[in-house]
Parts: structure tokens; C-alpha cells; sequence
């Protein structure tokens, strides 16, 4: 099973926004994460800006 960090990038800085992460959904003002364990948190005014598989970490940035 491939469980991520969501991160969000700000130049050079990147915040943590949830680790173990299960599920992405993209909707139209932000994305919405969720793990097995926690409630899904929506973070609003971003995009996905890359997938690292081999990494397990996904870049936000804002819009």
C-alpha cells in the first residue's frame, strides 16, 4: 500500500500538511486528504504541482 505526504510548496519552504496520507480527491478550489485515521481535511486554494512516487510525497501550491 502507497501512503504519502501532502506537502505545500512556497519557494523554497514546504509546509506539512498531512503524512500518511490514503486518499487525494482534487476539487475545484483545493484538494481534499484523508487517512485511515483522521477526518478528511480540505486545503483550500491549491493545486497539485508534482507526485513523487519513489519519494511518497505530493507538492501543493497556491493558486
Amino acid at each position: 500500500m502507497c501512503q504519502m505526504s501532502v506537502l505545500i510548496v512556497d519557494g523554497s519552504d514546504q509546509e506539512l500538511v498531512m503524512e500518511s496520507v490514503t486518499r487525494l480527491e482534487a476539487k475545484d478550489n483545493g484538494v481534499e486528504v484523508s487517512t485511515f485515521f483522521e477526518e478528511p481535511k480540505f486545503v483550500s486554494g491549491v493545486r497539485v504541482q508534482e507526485i513523487d512516487f519513489l519519494g511518497g510525497k505530493v507538492l501543493l501550491e497556491r493558486t
